[in-house]
């Protein structure tokens, strides 16, 4: 059965469960969804992901909802940027109980925040990256820059496989935007470690514009997956947040992207941006 099959089965079941459980079921089971037609039946292997989802941000269902963009696309690996353990949990059990998408998950917590994650005072969610991966990551490494900024920030990364080769995945959330000394910091920190690898990919918001001067030290080593983008700026870099900036960016040593699309989203302020990779 091909996995279009597969996930129309799971979806047929689960309302058939409900419809015999009855409407108070409808809180405990992850009911069917359509998606778009067109939309993948499993995986793509050489589709990116990075996403910041926004925390705290208000409306109800939102993991849901978030779970249903992720599947129309369903990328190999997503970086997911503004990340609760709990909020990652949920979108992962979406993806597979409500589109069969099977997901790894490794987590580059940096802040334990009750007030964004909730949990109990003494326990509270942790807080920052995640990456979801169709294959085993190894080699989990999680690193908080020495400078922060208004707040803790760091970045995560990860050995998995992207268009069937082994590839590090770095998943990254800078300073905020008023802070450019403190993210110059931090993109040293980054490119010291993305440059010890031949093959990456490094995803994440980086609260930067490309002309930026903190982001100098990624365009001497890595091109974004935005063809048109570069560091010069007089090219036509597509924006990536509400405000019309691009922030986030997936950068790519030993890889190229012929296109890079950026999805609208009403879960985020910031976009869903999707890449397909080839081999270099």
């Amino acid at each position: 059965m091909t996995g279009t099959g597969v996930r129309w089965l799971a979806g047929a079941l689960v309302t058939a469960c409900l419809l015999l459980a009855g409407p108070s079921a409808s809180n405990n089971v992850y009911t069917a969804q359509l998606l778009p037609a067109g939309a993948p039946g499993e995986a793509v292997p050489n589709r990116v992901m990075t996403w910041n989802i926004c925390n705290p941000c208000k409306g109800g269902g939102r993991n849901g909802g978030r779970a249903a963009e992720i599947a129309t696309y369903a990328p190999q690996v997503i970086g997911l940027q503004e990340a609760c353990v709990g909020d990652v949990e949920r979108i992962r059990d979406y993806l597979r109980y409500r589109y069969g998408l099977v997901y790894h998950v490794a987590y580059g917590s940096v802040l334990p925040s009750w007030s964004r994650c909730g949990g109990l005072p003494w326990s509270p969610g942790g807080f920052g990256q995640a990456i979801l991966s169709a294959a085993p990551m190894t080699d989990r490494v999680n690193v908080e820059y020495p400078d922060g900024g208004s707040e803790d920030r760091g970045y995560l990364a990860v050995t998995t496989l992207v268009d069937g080769l082994p590839a590090r995945v770095f998943n990254t959330h800078l300073a905020e935007r008023r802070q450019a000394p403190v993210r110059a910091k931090q993109t040293r920190v980054l490119a010291k470690a993305v440059a010890r690898y031949d093959r990456t990919v490094v995803l994440g918001d980086f609260n930067a514009v490309p002309d930026a001067p903190e982001l100098t030290v990624m365009w001497a080593m890595a091109r974004d997956a935005d063809p048109e983008c570069g560091p010069a700026g007089t090219g036509t870099c597509t924006p990536t947040t509400d405000w019309r900036s691009k922030f986030d960016y997936i950068f790519l040593r030993g890889f190229a992207a012929p296109e890079q699309r950026v999805h609208l989203t009403g879960w985020s302020d910031h976009d869903l941006v999707q890449a397909d990779l080839t081999r270099t």
